[in-house]
């Protein structure tokens, strides 16, 4: 009977263990995009650092409509984790633009690779500058989209507004494909560089990339601090070149304020301290630093993730 009673309690203890050890495991969400973009897959070679080299954790890359929607998730619990741009952030945190209140709990871990913001005209438009769009027909990108406050943020920048231009809000595809039938002069492209559609239009019909800079570009960084300065180099598109000036959002990790600052430290330090893992999975990984995750940030740093970055003098 001795050994029995010592033979059941060794069997509970395990059960008591492993129970223990079950519950202290982390099941988090990470809300990225559609499966045919960027965000859904450069989102599981995140996952994957973090459920590699953090004891407990178990994050799942989840397919989403991505920025705002992402951000609407955070707010309600139902995920902690997001990939979402940093102006689309700024509008929710903020209320303003495509949000009509503040949504809560909602902070930063860090910036990571920019979004530049293209603005692509046709070889005969003779549009080559920014104040050149008024009067032309131009798209904006979807209806209620980022892109379409970009483009009313950089215009204002020049002095114009969408009543100055002919307004079209067409997909990146159509708008390339309208541009090379002659039915569009220009389009904004916000999107990481290069873009799929602007390559097939540069390769079949070629296009002009239009500049934002000096002083215009100084005005709007300093009105909306998600903003950074950027090149899009020469030769990213066939017959472009020359380096263009241009002005990027961020694709940013935003987290629950609500997590715990130990578990986002944690979480913080493993992915910044594996980024050759996360270049080596996917190719915009090599684009990530925490020398730049630390720019472009307008909502508040989770305190787990600005321990880290503290350390690190950053």
């Amino acid at each position: 009977m001795k050994k029995l009673s010592t033979a059941v309690l060794g069997i509970l203890a395990v059960a008591f263990l492993g129970g223990c050890e079950k519950s202290a495991n982390k099941n988090f969400i990470l809300a990225t995009g559609g499966t045919s973009g960027t965000y859904y897959p450069f989102g599981g070679a995140i996952a994957n650092i973090w459920n590699t080299n953090v004891d407990g954790m178990n994050v799942t890359a989840q397919a989403t409509g991505a920025s705002a929607e992402n951000l609407r998730l955070i707010s309600k619990g139902e995920a902690e984790f997001a990939i979402v741009q940093n102006d689309v952030m700024d509008y929710a945190y903020n209320g303003s633009d495509m949000f009509e209140t503040p949504l809560g709990n909602l902070a930063t871990i860090g910036t990571l690779y920019p979004e530049v913001v293209h603005i692509a005209a046709s070889k005969n438009s003779g549009i080559t500058s920014v104040r050149d769009l008024k009067g032309k027909r131009v798209s904006v990108g979807d209806a209620g989209s980022g892109v379409e406050f970009n483009a009313k943020q950089i215009l204002e920048g020049y002095g114009l507004s969408f009543s100055d231009i002919q307004k079209a809000n067409l997909s990146f595809k159509e708008s390339a494909e309208a541009i090379q039938n002659g039915t569009l002069d220009a389009c904004f492209v916000t999107n990481g560089v290069p873009n799929s559609a602007l390559q097939e239009l540069a390769f079949t019909a070629g296009l002009s990339l239009i500049a934002v800079d000096g002083e215009e570009a100084d005005k709007i960084c300093a009105e909306h601090g998600f903003y950074t300065k950027t090149v899009i180099p020469a030769g990213t598109y066939s017959g472009s070149d020359v380096d263009t000036p241009a002005l990027a959002v961020k694709a940013t990790l935003a987290v629950s304020a609500k997590l715990d600052e130990q578990t986002v430290y944690d979480m913080t330090k493993a992915l910044f301290e594996h980024l050759d893992s996360l270049g080596t999975a996917h190719a915009k990984g090599k684009e990530v630093s925490a020398e730049m995750a630390v720019t472009g940030v307008s909502v508040p740093f989770h305190p787990g993730a600005k321990k880290y970055f503290s350390e690190k003098g950053l």
